[in-house]
This record gives structure tokens, sequence and C-alpha cells, in this order.
């Protein structure tokens, strides 16, 4: 592979620096042993179980590789350390995000449409992937692996049991609260809004159904503002705040989870991620997963769904094919099938899996590819957009939510808009 100087203008705050005239090698070009060593760094730490014994599996089948898989704490951070360093691990694994977007437009990913395990991936999650840089990318700069869907988590057993519908529209969620509330015996919804980062979950779930799906493309070209588009879904969120535990804001993550698991509420406006720190409290529950209603027309709800986990290749990496070898082997349908059972994730490789029973209630829209990115994904993270949330939350006061957003947009998305600009300027 190329030994091309890497751009770090926009290394999410680590400073904008000029590329070295020399770099560092991305990979080291063997052992002492004569195998060829692939690093790879993962920020999946809840499942580094899973990829020691596959990186075990694959070292005792390979006489050639040597895999060494790690899954630190922090490791975004750890790598956003490594990159200003140029020290720079063969394979990372991130989710298609942020920090993701902003590592690709800092040239530090290689194009791997060559990957023989890119023609297995899906389409909907190629689309996601593309959606989530910020201008439109010639090629492939990550392999898509798992997915996560998030939307309405719900206690099967508990509507079984009441013979409650699932809701179709936000009219009979609402209707469907206040029978519930009614009946006194459990909340409708626990929140959990004192960790800010989970008021993105309904956010992303309510809003997607409500906007343009290019909508943070079209606010950085000049052609439309949040404000225009935002005070519905954020009258929703207002909304939910009557039927779930007083205070929601002195609630964390973990409480929130722990309640629902403990059938305190039926529902919990979350994602797929959640289930198994729930399961961790009721390893028993029944917990489905319907998407969130608020589209005006039922038939064209969509289902919020963000690439968990790619592999992304450094640009700086020479033993490219060892590398494909190791995505080849962590692709293998029973390796993919161990993950998904352990996480409760979504394949995004095409293939005979078997899906958790959590996803049931959005098969429809995994099959037809009714599905979109989390939107959170193209928020600049010192804008600090959950916070704005729970202040707009808190007070009540959406003029101010809209008028902030569309302020700080422009403010802490300059670069992103140049880039754009520029981009456009050269259609």
């Amino acid at each position: 592979m190329l030994n091309k100087p890497i751009s770090r203008r926009s290394l999410l705050g680590l400073g904008a620096a000029a590329a070295a005239s020399t770099m560092l090698p991305g990979c080291s070009d063997g052992r002492s042993d004569g195998k060829t060593e692939v690093e790879v760094v993962c920020y999946k730490q809840e499942a580094v179980s899973i990829f020691e014994k596959l990186a075990e599996e694959f070292n005792a089948t390979h006489d050639d590789i040597y895999l060494n898989f790690t899954c630190p704490a922090d490791a975004v951070t750890i790598m956003k350390t490594r990159f200003v360093r140029e020290d720079y691990p063969d394979v990372i694994g991130i989710g298609a995000d942020g920090d993701y977007a902003s590592f690709t437009d800092s040239e530090i990913f290689a194009d791997v449409s060559d990957c023989p395990t890119m023609d297995e991936v899906q389409d909907a999650y190629k689309e996601i992937q593309k959606s989530v840089t910020y201008v439109p990318l010639d090629g492939y700069y990550a392999v898509p692996y798992v997915a996560n869907a998030a939307g309405m988590l719900y206690n099967v057993d508990m509507f079984n049991e009441h013979g409650w519908d699932i809701p179709q529209t936000w009219d009979e969620l609402i209707d469907l609260c206040k029978q519930i509330q009614s009946e006194g015996e459990v909340l409708p919804f626990y929140l959990g809004y004192l960790d800010t980062w989970t008021i993105l979950s309904p956010w992303n779930s309510i809003t997607t159904n409500l906007v343009p799906s290019d909508l943070a493309r079209q606010v950085n070209a000049g052609e439309a503002k949040f404000a225009d588009y935002y005070r519905r879904p954020a009258e929703m969120m207002l909304e939910m705040l009557d039927y779930a535990e007083e205070g929601p804001f002195a609630y964390s993550y973990n409480d929130a989870c722990t309640a629902f698991a403990r059938g305190q509420a039926a529902m919990y406006p979350c994602g797929s991620f959640a289930v198994p720190q729930i399961k961790s409290v009721n390893p028993d529950m029944n917990v489905g997963l319907f998407p969130m209603p608020s589209a005006d027309n039922p038939d064209d709800r969509i289902v919020v769904s963000g690439i968990d986990l790619q592999w992304c290749v450094s640009k700086t990496c020479d033993h490219i094919d060892a590398v494909y070898e190791v995505i080849k082997f962590l692709s293998e349908p029973e390796n993919v099938q161990t993950y998904i059972d352990d996480q409760n994730a979504i394949p995004c490789l095409d293939g005979n899996f078997d899906i958790p029973e959590l996803f049931d209630g959005v098969q429809e829209n995994l099959d037809n590819g009714k599905l979109l990115d989390y939107l959170d994904h193209t928020y600049p993270s010192a804008m600090a957009c959950d916070a704005q949330l729970q202040t707009m939350l808190l007070s009540g006061d959406i003029d101010a939510f809209l008028s902030k957003w569309d302020t700080d947009w422009q403010r802490y998305n300059r670069s992103v808009i140049r880039k754009v600009e520029a981009y456009e300027e050269q259609q």
C-alpha cells in the first residue's frame, strides 16, 4: 500500500497540522517467527472476549499471519493519539459515525473497494456508510460488519398480558401511554436522561421520520435551516416527558436499563445496544423493538440503523493481502453469527443469519432496506447537541432551542461547510 503522507487537518480537535514529509511504518513488516503481524484496534470493548477467541482461532489456523487484536478502554482516544504520532494500526474497528467521518476526511484510511468482503455487504449499509462523510467520496473506506437499530424497546410479555397493540402512529402511542398511565401499574416510559447522550436515541428515531434524509447536507449547502424541520420533533420529545418517571434528568442510562428490566416501565425509547445491559439485570426478559411511530403515514416509518462496527484499513499498511485475509476470516458466517448472538447485532453482510427475536418487529424494514443512519452521526461533537436537547427539555423553550441550534451549527461546522462549498463549486 501507499506510504503517502496523511493529512491531519481535521482530526477532531487534536490540532490542525501539516502532513509529515515522512511516515512511520503503519504496520510491521513481520515478526521474528517470519509471520506477518496484523494489528487490529477495535473500540468494542464489550466484545473483547469474542475477538480474543477469534484471534486465537485465526492464529492456530494460519502459518503466515499473526493476528494481534485489542479492544482497549477509550479506544477512540487511543487511536487519535496514535494517529497524531503517525503510529497507525493496520485495521481500525469503529462505527460509521463522526469519528469515522473525521478520520476519513484526514485521509487516514485506505479505499477498500477491492476487498472481496465488500461484495457481501448489503447495499443499505453501503449507502449508510457513504451518507456519514461530509461530501460524497469515490470508493469505500471501511468494510461494514454489524449494525444496531433504534426505536422503541418494549416488554413483550407485558404487552401480551395486557392485550396492548403496537402503536402505528404518534396518536396511537399517546393513547396507549394514557391507557397504561390510567391503569397505574407501571410507567409508560422510562427515560433516564441524566446521561445526555441517551436523549439522542429517541431524538434520532423520532426526527428521522419527519425530516429530509439529507437535511444536514442541505443546511451545509445553505439550502435549509434546522428550524424549518425540528419544531415538531422537539414537541414530541417534550410530550413524552408526561408519561415517564418523575424527574428523568436525575436517572442515568444504567438506572433506566435496570428499571425497564425490572418491569417498572412498559417501554424504553432506546436501541438494540441497550439490550445486553438490560438482560444483565433480567436475563429472561422478553424484549422487543418496534419502529418509532412518528411518521405521518405508518407505511413511511423508517428504522434508525447505524453501522456499529466496520473495519477500516490504515492507508500506510503495506501488507493488504494479510489484512484482507483477516477481514475475510472475521466475516465468515459462523464468526459473524457468534457476534450477533452475543451482542444482539444485525449483520451488515448478506447471508442466512439467525437474527435475534428482538428484531422481529423491524424485520420488514431490515428486509426492504427502509433504514437511515443516526442523525447525530452528522452532528459536530463540539456543538454538544445532546446537552442542547436536555436544556430544551428542561426549559420547554423550543424557540430558543431552534435558534441556538442553527447558530451553533454555523459556528461549529465552519470547516465542513467550507468543504461542502468547495465540493459544490467543483461539480
